[in-house]
């Protein structure tokens, strides 16, 4: 071989040694990056048939944007399918999108302990917000009441003709 051919010949890429600044310790994951990884795929799939059909009952059903008011959140979710709807929404949202920030905490953190933190904060956000939509969503009451059971003037029109069936 030829002093050329030899200059011209290239080491593949992850053959050397990795310098050990960019090495992290290393815990028993098992498979979890990889049920992380079909989660992800799973999750986008059945997100966008989710947010479509969230958008099309919104937007196209109806009034179209002018509809959206605090009367039509309230009517959707006198149903319990809306509500199973939006909370699975809420849910498959949350999840996937905390993955991916902890995907990218993890792979652009070099430091094992601002990374620890970094997840910390992620995690509580995401639960903290995961726990008062889930409570929204299921103690949700548009018909608001004063204390002696009368209906309040500001409340939505449905709510005063079902008044009048009770």
């Amino acid at each position: 071989m030829s002093a050329t051919a030899e200059a011209t010949n290239i080491a593949a890429p992850r053959s050397g040694r990795i310098d050990p600044k960019y090495t992290r310790s290393k815990g028993k994951s098992g498979n979890f990056e990889m049920l992380a990884w079909l989660f992800m795929r799973l999750s986008g799939v059945l997100l966008v048939v989710l947010i479509f059909v969230h958008l099309f009952s919104n937007l196209m059903v109806g009034e179209g944007i002018n509809g959206i008011d605090f009367g039509l959140v309230a009517g959707k979710w006198a149903s319990p399918i809306w509500q199973i709807w939006d909370l699975a929404m809420l849910w498959l949202a949350m999840l996937h999108g905390t993955n991916g920030v902890r995907t990218i905490i993890d792979d652009y953190t070099e430091s094992d302990k601002v990374r620890f933190w970094l997840k910390i904060v992620l995690y509580a956000a995401s639960t903290a917000i995961i726990m008062l939509g889930t409570l929204v969503i299921f103690t949700f009451e548009p018909c608001m009441v004063d204390s002696t059971g009368q209906l309040l003037d500001r409340s939505p029109s449905f709510c005063f003709d079902q008044a009048a069936f009770n």
